[in-house]
């Protein structure tokens, strides 16, 4: 609330509508409405691609076909596909009778139920849908709702259900931050009422022209934020302390416990972060431990319920971390700087295993079907040492896997061939650089424009790229000094995966604001503020939020406030949006 004032230049007194929705535990859907009837239906995917699942969303009841009142042209709204509480009851009971393991949870069955494309299955597990979003229109629908969007997010969700589509009841039109706080805290009790699983309340400002101003960064819009519910917590004995060894040759410790429910699923493993925070909680084995599920998902140790730990039992004792890795026996090695001990064995089995699933997930290349049980015959086999022999397989080689018919061995190599044409970005996260996440990988594609710019950028080139710190820089340049890892990319290379990126394009602009700091005030009438400052950043400027005495120009929209007023006050250019639109075209 008090960003959104600071950027909508409001006086604390001025109180912000904000629309209140509960957050809906599901699988994330878009739809696409032509002339009124159902087109399309696509899942979130990776947030750029998503799978087409139109004839499973034509098997979910609550979803129309077509809508209530004639709409020219285009429509497309998104939402949550979901189970709710009793359909996955009746599922589980189903599954447990008929020998198979029950579903964890009711969003891991609905987003099953999805992929599975059988629509049939679909209709008979029960899926329901809530839509929660107008992204956008034809002008014909634009000209006959006008009335929607300068309403607001409040009277666009009104005209979704007008038009037929399930819109989630329980949101509320809040007044200031202080109305926003009082729905939270009630769904927070109230939400076990309800006949569908919610963990949490996307609060979002009602204004569609003040979200325009309020932008968004790289990940999120500014106008939007999600409040999480406190975490279910439950009480078990702590049976045993084991370690993991990750991609990255992290060796981390694992709490095996007594089962026991929380928040919906058995719960038998639970992660204790790194061998420091156990020993400063003192968690022994044969503690009652108290555990709780990190935003709904990852079950985790909060401490040890010491009052009942028996005294002067021999048998609990500190827990002390092995010395060497649990799955190459390699000594396991530590820097001053980190608290995370790693195996430093570059062939460690457990790396490879860790190290290809990350290549293979939707974030990165995106092989639907390679899965862990897979990698592990591929590795077990010798199939598979590297990434790079992913490209090497073949169905007849598949075929040979144990429970790998010749049809699912067909459809992997497909889908490992269409992972060749992954955006570099993709490739680049992939590989699993240390430190190198879904954003600096992004950052880095658009700057160097792919693989060939990125090896002949020296350190202090990586070094100077907005977002990409010297840690980043420097375990890229490692990465890429060493020649193992040169003959891995020249061999994915020659398997023909792609080696450039889409990204690069606004990379390539001349970087006419390279050293300049601007400050965008007031509404553009021709842009977004988002647009503005996408427009900025890629000729090497940069955005600030407040105006200083390093802000080099303020850019003056309509409805200017008090940043325009310091501006002037401090002698700082400003240029109106015609000029700024000849700067940003010079």
């Amino acid at each position: 609330d008090d960003r959104v004032h600071k950027v909508l230049e409001l006086g604390q007194d001025e109180l912000v509508v904000y629309v209140a929705e509960l957050k809906i535990d599901g699988l994330g859907i878009a739809l696409r409405y032509r002339d009124g009837v159902l087109q399309r239906g696509v899942t979130r995917g990776d947030g750029i691609r998503g799978d087409d699942v139109t004839s499973n969303v034509r098997a979910i009841r609550s979803i129309p076909l077509g809508l209530k009142t004639a709409v020219a042209g285009d429509v497309e709204v998104r939402g949550e596909i979901f189970l709710p509480r009793v359909a996955f009851d009746r599922i589980n009971a189903e599954r447990r009778d008929a020998g198979e393991p029950p579903f964890a949870n009711p969003r891991n069955a609905a987003a099953g139920t999805m992929r599975a494309l059988d629509p049939e299955l679909v209709l008979r597990r029960g899926l329901g849908a809530f839509l929660y979003q107008l992204v956008e229109s034809t002008d014909e629908v634009a000209t006959d709702s006008s009335a929607i969007t300068s309403g607001g997010h409040g009277a666009a969700l009104d005209q979704l259900v007008g038009w037929g589509l399930p819109v989630e009841s329980h949101r509320g039109r809040c007044e200031g931050i202080g109305e926003v706080l009082a729905y939270c805290r009630r769904w927070a009790d109230e939400r076990r009422a309800l006949p569908f699983d919610t963990d949490g309340v996307v609060v979002k400002v009602d204004s569609f022209s003040d979200r325009v101003r309020l932008g968004q960064t790289a990940k999120f819009p500014r106008w939007a934020i999600a409040f999480k519910f406190a975490a279910e917590q439950a009480t078990t004995r702590l049976l045993r302390i084991e370690v993991n060894v990750g991609r990255t040759g992290a060796v981390t410790p694992y709490a095996v416990l007594e089962p026991v429910q929380l928040a919906g699923t058995t719960v038998q493993m639970a992660t204790l972060h790194n061998a420091n925070d156990v020993i400063r909680k003192d968690i022994r084995v044969g503690d009652y431990v108290l555990v709780e599920k990190a935003g709904d998902i990852i079950p985790k140790v909060v401490k040890p319920i010491l009052g009942r730990r028996p005294k002067g039992d021999a048998a609990s004792v500190p827990f002390v971390m092995p010395s060497s890795c649990p799955e190459c026996d390699t000594l396991l090695e530590r820097s001053d700087k980190e608290v995370v001990w790693r195996c430093p064995n570059e062939g460690c089995p457990a790396k490879n295993r860790c190290g290809l699933l990350h290549f293979a997930g939707r974030r990165a290349m995106n092989i639907e079907g390679l899965g862990e049980s897979l990698v592990n015959q591929l590795i077990d086999t010798g199939l598979v040492r590297d990434v790079a022999d992913i490209y090497g397989l073949t169905v007849d080689a598949l075929s040979g896997l144990e429970r790998m018919a010749r049809k699912s061995a067909t459809n992997l190599v497909a889908e490992i061939e269409k992972s060749k044409d992954r955006d570099f970005a993709q490739l680049l996260f992939g590989l699993g650089v240390r430190h190198v996440g879904e954003g600096a990988a992004d950052l880095l594609a658009r700057r160097f424009n792919g693989l060939d710019g990125l090896l002949d950028a020296s350190l202090e080139d990586l070094e100077a790229v907005d977002g990409v710190g010297p840690v980043v820089a420097a375990s890229v340049r490692t990465f890429l000094d060493k020649e193992q890892n040169r003959r891995l990319l020249a061999r994915l290379r020659r398997f023909g995966v792609r080696m450039d990126s889409d990204l690069a394009r606004a990379g390539a602009l001349p970087q006419t604001l390279s050293g300049r700091t601007f400050v965008i005030t007031g509404v553009l009438t021709s842009m977004s503020r988002e647009d503005a400052k996408a427009a900025i950043e890629a000729r090497g400027g940069k955005v600030s939020e407040s105006v200083s005495k390093r802000t080099s120009a303020v850019v003056v929209g309509t409805d200017a406030g008090s940043k325009l007023v310091k501006a002037r006050g401090l002698g700082i250019e400003t240029v109106d949006e015609q000029e700024f639109r000849g700067l940003i075209n010079d």
